[in-house]
């Protein structure tokens, strides 16, 4: 990934995005507080150089390492985040999911009515969707995360992303039979509404 970015960067490459899954994994980004890994024996942690905390990767997790050129785009990282975030919301809304942004949480959200309220008799909500991304001379990689059918208790080992007060949730524990292949069929589809260029 590195080196397509840096090749990216020098134009001796287009901009990219890689569809992948990974085994089970935790990544540390760069505000990764050690008290956050709860169970560090659990899965191989590795270090990444994205911005955010601890967050798991692993099998029924579509992850897209995003490599835009922010130089022919728009130089402004939280325009690009916000992006992201579209991106994501409009993808779920292909399956008819409901994905949120929460201006004191980072991810993508959604409300759950199944489920018992939260704090202070607020609705339910659990993160479908991480986001993590640095910039090497405006051109970004890592990127993103979707929850579609991943064992959602590999997640106890971490406190995902710093938060500790909400759930995770997937495509296939909102009772969807959301496969990885539609999920990537509706971030293709959905991709150009987003990210012009």
């Amino acid at each position: 990934m590195e080196a397509r970015v840096a090749d990216i960067s020098a134009g001796r490459a287009g901009e990219a995005i890689w569809l992948l899954e990974h085994p089970p994994l935790y990544t540390a980004g760069t505000s990764a507080r050690a008290e956050d890994l709860t169970d560090p024996g659990r899965f191989p942690v590795h270090v990444a150089g994205r911005g955010g905390q601890y967050t798991y990767h692993g099998p029924g997790q579509r992850v897209a390492y995003v490599m835009l050129d922010l130089n022919r785009r728009e130089r402004d990282v939280r325009a690009f985040v916000h992006q992201l975030e579209g991106w994501i919301i409009t993808a779920l809304a292909e399956f008819n999911v409901t994905g949120e942004i929460r201006p004191d949480r980072v991810g993508v959200w959604v409300t759950r009515p199944d489920k018992a309220p939260g704090a202070g008799g607020r609705p339910c909500e659990d993160k479908i969707a991480a986001i993590g991304v640095k910039l090497r001379k405006w051109v970004s990689f890592h990127g993103i995360s979707i929850n579609v059918e991943p064992d959602l208790s590999h997640f106890d080992g971490i406190v995902p992303c710093g938060i500790r007060d909400y759930g995770v949730t997937s495509l296939v524990d909102l009772g969807l039979p959301v496969t990885m292949d539609d999920l990537d069929t509706a971030l293709k589809a959905t991709f150009g509404t987003v990210f012009a260029g």
